[in-house]
């Protein structure tokens, strides 16, 4: 169990050991749930990406991705032409 104290303003410190094990780097963002009166938070990268893999769930395949190295390959090479316009 870790304990972190809240600031003045509302801010905590998260412990070094819970940023790891979140893969949490300064400047990434938490994502706070609730479930049944108890808070969870997580990376909110990771979540979000998680949720996009299970939303496309079998949309690989009806794409005529043969694996996931296809489909992530294809994905890098969109994300390039978007971001950088080639």
């Amino acid at each position: 169990m870790e304990i972190a104290k809240i600031s003045s303003k509302g801010q905590i410190t998260i412990p070094i050991s819970v940023r790891s094990a979140l893969k949490l780097r300064a400047g990434d963002k938490v994502v706070i749930q609730e479930e049944n009166g108890r808070y969870y938070f997580d990376n909110a990268s990771l979540v979000a990406f998680a949720r996009a893999e299970d939303d496309f769930k079998g949309a690989a395949k009806e794409a005529g991705f043969q694996n996931e190295e296809e489909m992530q390959k294809y994905m890098m090479e969109d994300i390039r032409r978007e971001v950088r316009g080639y």
